[in-house]
């Protein structure tokens, strides 16, 4: 198996940075999904396009009353 970042092979066994190839690349990748350059597909469902999901969660939160 290569690494995902350089391309290098990768010593799987014992590699606590696998599937990197070092803490190098690992944290390479790790700011890329910081920095918003990679996401994880999904649909979107209507009600959290609208932000309805949240604001009834919120208000529900709230309905308790003593903090």
């Amino acid at each position: 198996m290569n690494c995902p970042n350089c391309d290098k092979p990768v010593t799987w066994q014992d590699n606590p940075n696998r599937p990197f190839c070092s803490e190098r690349c690992k944290l390479i990748d790790f700011g890329k999904w910081a920095d918003e350059e990679y996401r994880v597909s999904t649909q979107i469902r209507p009600e959290e396009e609208s932000g309805t999901e949240f604001e009834s969660h919120a208000s529900s939160d709230d309905a308790g009353g003593s903090r």
